[in-house]
């Protein structure tokens, strides 16, 4: 009886020493596992609305990532542990089977979610960002790791897989970049329009309400073309991002304004587009004003 007694005791003593390395192997992983999770983390550099979402979209991320490894963690420490009162192989490899079945049904979801992964983590584009993914572009309305939501110009939402996305376009990084051609009349002097252009240029920069929308002032590139009908200069502007558009018509409207002021002629042809004929009749219907 004693004999079989201290055999109970040193197989309990045995079983409660696995069980307890078990325990604290698996506290240990997990400590590790939030050490690690917190590095993902980009804590916000300022006040804007942006970085204040990177900041909340990274701990997300982070606590998702915390959360399934946590999982994964304390799953096979409870197989551990059964495995020191009985043998557990059937239900891992029945398991294993449900796992692997479930997985080759989701393969898109499980694709979504890694594509969304690293879109948060190489921080492609966040909330508010102005994207263009596709044939789509509009601003972010909301993002998971399974699927990014986009406002288009028409006010519609476009959801898009985010195992869909290719190559993104962030037209809400550092500047956005305008171009603006302006079509004289052939017989203006170019020398006259260029000073024209340059002033107008000019007064935008120094307009307050409108110099901290321009990275820099409003570069003239020169004759982008020119023919027996008109003569185009192109200028190029770079703006703060997504401004573009708004400062192209002020910067349009004041070239307009200057040109009538030191009465220089605009170029009186009309752009004439045809559907549902050849490109030579659309090519002399543009020829021929009197068409």
């Amino acid at each position: 009886m004693p004999s079989s007694l201290n055999h109970w005791v040193e197989l309990t003593l045995s079983h409660a020493l696995r069980l307890l390395g078990i325990l604290v192997i698996a506290l240990v992983l997990n400590r590790l596992l939030r050490a690690a999770s917190k590095l993902i983390v980009k804590p916000a550099t300022g006040q804007t609305r942006q970085s204040q979402l990177r900041e909340q979209q990274t701990r997300t991320l982070a606590g998702i990532v915390y959360s399934a490894g946590s999982k994964v963690v304390w799953t096979v420490a409870l197989l551990m542990a059964l495995h020191e009162f009985m043998d557990v192989t059937p239900a891992v490899a029945l398991a294993g089977l449900a796992i692997l079945s479930l997985g080759l049904g989701a393969q898109n979801l499980v694709r979504d979610v890694i594509s969304g992964f690293y879109i948060v983590l190489e921080d492609q584009f966040v909330v508010g960002d102005t994207v263009q993914i596709s044939d789509y572009t509009g601003r972010v309305e909301h993002l998971t790791l399974r699927r990014t939501v986009l406002r288009d110009a028409r006010g519609a939402l476009v959801t898009i897989a985010n195992g869909e996305i290719r190559s993104v376009s962030n037209l809400n990084r550092d500047w956005s970049q305008a171009f603006v051609d302006v079509s004289l009349s052939p017989e203006t002097p170019v020398e006259k329009a260029l000073k024209a252009l340059e002033v107008a240029a000019a007064a935008l920069r120094a307009d307050p309400a409108w110099s901290q929308a321009l990275v820099d002032v409003p570069r003239i590139l020169g004759v982008q073309d020119f023919d027996r009908h008109a003569s185009t200069i192109r200028l190029q502007v770079r703006t703060a991002p997504t401004r573009q558009d708004e400062v192209a018509r002020e910067l349009r409207r004041r070239i307009q304004a200057e040109l009538l002021k030191q009465g220089i002629p605009v170029s009186s042809v009309q752009r004439i587009e045809l559907t549902g004929v050849s490109d030579s009749l659309q090519k002399a219907a543009q020829s021929d004003p009197a068409s």
